[in-house]
């Protein structure tokens, strides 16, 4: 099971949603769906931006727990 711990780091930096949908590029309804986990997949650019934008790595957004 992937954890996306996009919230956590979000509330770390003090970043609205609006404010990173602006920084990445992406809308806030598809970073809304990243957010919740509703995700299926997520590009390595879309990683990229997010990471670069929440001055984070990968393994701080999306944790693996094997449920």
């Amino acid at each position: 099971m992937i954890i996306v711990n996009l919230d956590v780091m979000m509330a770390r930096r003090k970043m609205s949603l609006n404010e990173l949908s602006e920084r990445v590029g992406i809308t806030i309804a598809n970073l809304s769906i990243l957010k919740t986990g509703k995700a299926k997949a997520v590009r390595f650019s879309t990683l990229d931006a997010i990471c670069r934008a929440l001055d984070c790595t990968p393994g701080d957004i999306l944790e693996y727990h094997p449920f």
